[in-house]
């Protein structure tokens, strides 16, 4: 069987094809993205079929661009992948499952209405999840659609992880940390099983890229994280603020700031396009000379640090530090920063190593010295997302 991940944002849908044997799922066998969805956008599908080399074309047609790019979507499946088995369910990137979810499910219009309810939790993300949701049940009727949750790697966290110090009543109603970057973290994890014996020990792994977390695993649960009840929390990150004193809030709100206000200068104002006010994007800070650029490269690194002091902390110490997300990955120059400032724990870089290590690998960049084994990982989060779907599927077959 083949399973189609897609990780649907407001603009452009990422996509991969999975080919499926034997409760395994191997690597894409064909890969892209659609760009230019949003409204007034000219749809371009860019793709590339494992082993060849890329292609594009632009998507010309009127009416809904979404619904053209699905329609193109389809027909370059047909035409590229001619014999291949067909697709046997699409899974979906969610980002929250809130308490409803704690696992991969089948959507249904009732799923579809509950996760709706989720939606001002992760403004950025939900609504475009689950518009790219209801747009391929259109369009690819009778094959199963399935939610793959970023929260749901984390159902292991602890009530002292997950429980707000705020009036009882509220955290019963679902007002609870809940953890994010689930699908990366789980991809991360099984990833070092593969690579070290140390895997299932004290292991933190940095999720670092315009959406940035941390999460803490022993034997491969996820026991900490700094994200919370929304994608806001920890680490500031690309455009939003990370944590944040609500005082700050009341403060806005005293001076006449309405919701609407707040939440863009929350996710659209903040982090390091707020500090530089240069850009949200790493590459472009660090070829910036801008002394403010510069000082919101340093502040990220020392949100980081802090992150990895207290989560090293919970876990009581630290085995493995993981680095993963774009900036994680391709990021020399942050990895060695933040390594640095942890040589109190014993940490130490094979500088050869760490400047070969491009992210196009898993790479290991510690010294054999170190007291901690530090590793660059790759993420997929597609490949997990088709494999839940698959684990789902197979539970649901006659046995």
């Amino acid at each position: 069987m083949n399973f189609l991940a897609v990780n649907a944002g407001s603009s452009s849908l990422k996509f991969a094809l999975y080919p499926a044997a034997a409760g395994w799922v191997d690597a894409a066998i064909f890969s892209g993205q659609i760009e230019g969805l949003a409204p007034g956008g000219q749809p371009q599908l860019s793709w590339r079929q494992q082993g060849q080399a890329a292609q594009q074309r632009h998507l010309v047609g009127s009416g809904d661009p979404f619904a053209l790019a699905l329609d193109a979507l389809q027909e370059c499946l047909r035409t590229t992948l001619a014999g291949a088995p067909p697709v046997a369910a699409v899974a979906h990137r969610v980002v929250h499952g809130g308490h409803f979810f704690q696992e991969a499910v089948e959507v249904t219009p009732d799923v579809l209405a509950q996760l709706r309810t989720l939606e001002s939790l992760a403004p950025l993300h939900q609504p475009h999840n689950l518009d790219a949701l209801q747009a391929f049940i259109r369009a690819m009727p009778g094959v199963p659609q399935v939610a793959c949750f970023d929260t749901a790697f984390h159902a292991t966290l602890p009530a002292t992880e997950t429980t707000f110090a705020i009036d009882r009543a509220l955290s019963q109603e679902g007002v609870r940390r809940y953890g994010f970057h689930g699908l990366s973290y789980q991809y991360v994890s099984g990833v070092l099983q593969a690579h070290t014996p140390r895997a299932g020990q004290r292991v933190i792994m940095a999720h670092l890229g315009n959406g940035a977390s941390m999460c803490a695993t022993r034997e491969h649960r996820s026991v900490a994280t700094t994200m919370g009840f929304s994608a806001l929390d920890g680490l500031m990150m690309g455009s939003r603020s990370g944590a944040l004193d609500p005082g700050v809030l009341l403060y806005l709100m005293e001076q006449g700031w309405d919701h609407d206000r707040i939440q863009t200068l929350l996710y659209k104002r903040s982090g390091l396009l707020g500090v530089s006010g240069v850009s949200a994007d790493m590459r472009t800070l660090r070829a910036s000379t801008d002394p403010q650029a510069a000082f919101a490269i340093v502040l990220f690194a020392h949100r980081v640090l802090r992150e990895i002091g207290a989560l090293s902390a919970v876990l009581g110490g630290l085995d493995v530090l993981a680095f993963t997300g774009g900036i994680g990955e391709h990021d020399a120059l942050l990895r060695q920063s933040v390594c640095d400032g942890l040589a109190y724990l014993g940490v130490a870089i094979d500088a050869p190593r760490q400047a070969r290590a491009t992210g196009n690998a898993v790479e290991s960049i510690h010294a054999q010295s170190s007291a901690v084994e530090v590793w660059v990982v790759p993420t997929d989060e597609g490949r997990v997302a088709a494999q839940e779907a698959q684990r789902l599927l197979a539970r649901k077959s006659p046995s």
